[in-house]
């Protein structure tokens, strides 16, 4: 694990794409396959690879417990230690500097017993049991190693290895074509298996399986209608960008189960979507998006968080809360399982997890969607559970803008607009998906609590918490929380400005002096109350410091008041009943 360890430190170190490739590609060739599996694993920043669900249920307590008492100090250490940082690897490795015993860096555990142990920890009963065998792992472990079996455990690997990278060095190692290796990872959704396909010539055998979920198709943001059409034109698609969850839907036979945009196994969130597609006679994966419906109208998301989280919710929440399932792809289709048949009634097992599917991933969207119409479903008309996406075309600006319009008339966030040639790639964020988005408004406010960030900005104060004024009793009163916006240079500048004028700190957070005004964007004004203010914004960014302002110039609460009552005007977004309506021009 050493060696592993060595080398994640030196892709980190450098930000040339090529050669962080060429440095994991000399890593992996000659690895065995038992040692070549939980090294590709590990490398996406997981102890188990993303089609395995196991989490490891390892807190806080019984980390810091552990180390501590390698290290010999106090139980604050680090906590401390971690406050500086804001990345555990790292505040690990950093407080067993203290050890006296340091290990011999030759003796580190292999990467296998590395896995082995993550598969005990989450295996074991109990944070006692769970911690004794992360100390005894962590025990044998020299600091750099220590600092990356603790990255891995906690999944914030933060080496920069971007999206496709590991792939693109999984094709060099083994000098495979790279369009082979990432359809066997989209297939496998498991590095591990893919490298071992690779190093092994079996690529070819890679399949999808049902009750696996694949990584969802991501879209690239984008405001100007005239760049829209010049990256996908010159006729797109276009569907309303919906205000709930992503969710993928697996069936096989009488078996159903959904899973979250991170992976999740979200079925029993949701039992009534679940019970309803258990009638469908086919079998396959559906994409498409979980929304609060009621009275033959979308609900907004301040509804739908009522059932997030929530297992097995009783018959009174379901009735307070309906939900629906709007389909906008279909991503595997077989033959007809269900009505009444044998393996509709068959449980899981035995119809097993290898799908006797057909995987559309490489079929063009129009194909799909052809397909997707096709498809019975228990639609809304019929009193069902699920819809599918309303889908219009656009050939022009004018028609792009008019379509954006008509959906934020809706309450929806904007627009997903579609190359109706594009395949399905799990897991990427290209060009034949775009997000089209645009703020709401802007609201000035003030900076009042700043704390450490996280990646790359973990050494400086890039979370900002920011407030509005309440005219009523002269207050500020927070709003939200921003990540996102300023540059690297002013991230620099204002960490010092905030060091300088901390009025009093807490752990990672600091209440600042409210001086520094901030220009704020962002897409909806909800009710919540998990600010002073009684609002949230959803999605809100730093468009720009506002030194030419003062504290006494931000936007009001009752400012707020206003934008939030003028969206309460807008039109419900009424889901299509026909669940054969046609694309229209």
């Amino acid at each position: 694990m050493r060696g592993w360890s060595e080398v994640a430190e030196r892709v980190g170190a450098t930000t040339r794409t090529s050669e962080k490739t060429a440095l994991l590609a000399r890593y992996l060739a000659p690895l065995s396959g038992s040692e070549l599996r939980p090294a590709a694993v590990f490398l996406t920043g997981r102890p188990f690879s993303e089609s395995d669900r196991r989490t490891m249920g390892l807190g806080w307590a019984a980390i810091s417990t552990a180390v501590t008492n390698l290290a010999g100090t106090t139980a604050g250490a680090l906590g401390a230690a971690y406050d500086r940082s804001s990345d555990l690897g790292q505040a690990v490795a950093q407080v067993l500097t203290l050890r006296t015993d340091q290990p011999d860096p030759a003796n580190s555990p292999e990467i296998e017993e590395v896995a082995e142990a993550y598969s005990a920890i989450e295996a074991a009963s109990g944070a006692a049991a769970k911690g004794k065998i992360f100390g005894g792992l962590l025990a044998r472990c020299d600091c750099l190693t220590a600092k990356y079996v603790v990255k891995i455990l906690t999944g914030e690997l933060r080496i920069g290895l971007r999206e496709g990278l590991l792939e693109a060095a999984i094709a060099e190692a083994f000098n495979r074509p790279l369009a082979d290796v990432r359809m066997a990872e989209m297939l496998t959704g498991d590095a591990g298996e893919t490298a071992v396909l690779a190093k092994e010539g079996r690529l070819g055998e890679a399949r999808l399986r049902l009750f696996h979920p694949i990584k969802f198709m991501l879209a690239t943001p984008a405001e100007d209608a005239a760049e829209i059409l010049s990256r996908l034109g010159p006729t797109v698609w276009v569907e309303d960008k919906y205000d709930g969850i992503r969710a993928q839907l697996h069936r096989r036979g009488g078996e159903s189960r959904l899973y979250s945009r991170d992976l999740n196994d979200i079925s029993d969130q949701f039992p009534e979507i679940v019970a309803a597609a258990g009638a469908m006679p086919w079998d396959g994966i559906l994409d498409g998006e979980i929304l609060a419906y009621a009275d033959g109208h979308v609900l907004p998301f301040l509804s739908l968080q009522a059932r997030l989280g929530r297992k097995d919710p009783s018959g009174a929440v379901q009735a307070e809360v309906p939900v629906i399932y709007v389909a906008f792809d279909l991503l595997a289709v077989g033959p007809r399982s269900g009505g009444g048949t044998a393996a509709a009634s068959a449980p899981l097992a035995a119809v097993g997890p290898l799908a006797a599917v057909e995987p559309l991933l490489s079929t063009p969207l129009a194909e799909r969607r052809r397909r997707l119409e096709a498809l019975e479903l228990p639609v809304l008309a019929d009193g069902g559970r699920f819809a599918r996406s309303h889908l219009v075309t656009a050939d022009s600006v004018e028609a792009l803008d008019r379509a954006f319009g008509e959906a934020r008339a809706r309450r929806n966030e904007g627009l997903m607009v579609k190359d109706p040639q594009s395949g399905y790639s799990p897991g990427r964020r290209g060009l034949g998906w775009l997000k089209m988005k645009r703020a709401l408004a802007t609201l000035d406010c003030v900076v009042v609590g700043v704390e450490v960030g996280h990646g790359k900005r973990h050494g400086v104060l890039s979370d900002y918490t920011f407030a509005v004024r309440d005219e009523a009793s002269g207050r500020h009163v927070t709003i939200g929380k921003a990540y996102t916006g300023l540059t690297d240079r002013e991230i620099a500048e204002m960490t010092a400005w905030f060091e300088a004028h901390t009025l009093r700190q807490a752990g990672r957070y600091r209440l600042v002096e409210p001086t520094v005004v901030v220009e704020v964007a962002f897409d909806v004004i909800q009710r919540s109350t998990r600010h002073q203010s009684g609002f949230a914004l959803r999605f809100p960014r730093i468009v720009r410091l506002r030194p030419d302002k003062s504290a006494a110039q931000i936007d009001s609460l009752q400012t707020v008041e206003r934008l939030h009552g003028e969206l309460q005007t807008g039109a419900e977004y009424l889901v299509t009943a026909d669940a054969r309506k046609p694309v229209r021009d």
